[in-house]
């Protein structure tokens, strides 16, 4: 039997990130936090922010040592997510690859599903 858990996954550019973001915040065991609100316009939008506790309703997810944290509410739209760093000529941001999404904005924090 295999685990169906709903879950999300960190690309190895993502997590080298968080840990030296970690590091320069001067707390090596901080997490990403990613959440999930209405807004944006194409009606929902992503959010990153450090954390260093975990919720009741939260759900863990490691990637080379490094760690994402997520409600579960907003695990429930992003699962099978991949969340990735990208550096290009724009700028240097965090994507999340959302295969539940059917529609996004070009600035890449909001979507729909």
């Amino acid at each position: 039997m295999t685990d169906q858990s709903p879950s999300i996954s960190l690309s190895s550019s993502a997590a080298k990130r968080v840990a030296w973001l970690a590091v320069q915040e001067g707390n090596p065991d901080l997490m990403l936090r990613i959440t999930v609100s209405g807004g944006g316009c194409s009606g929902f939008q992503y959010g990153f922010s450090f954390d260093s506790s975990i919720n009741e309703d939260d759900k863990t997810f490691q990637t080379d040592g490094t760690k994402a944290v997520i409600d579960e509410m907003s695990l429930d739209i992003l699962n099978g997510s991949e969340v990735d760093f990208i550096e290009d000529l724009m700028g240097a941001s965090f994507r999340i690859n959302n295969p539940n999404a059917t529609a996004s904005c070009g600035c890449g924090t909001s979507f729909a599903i």
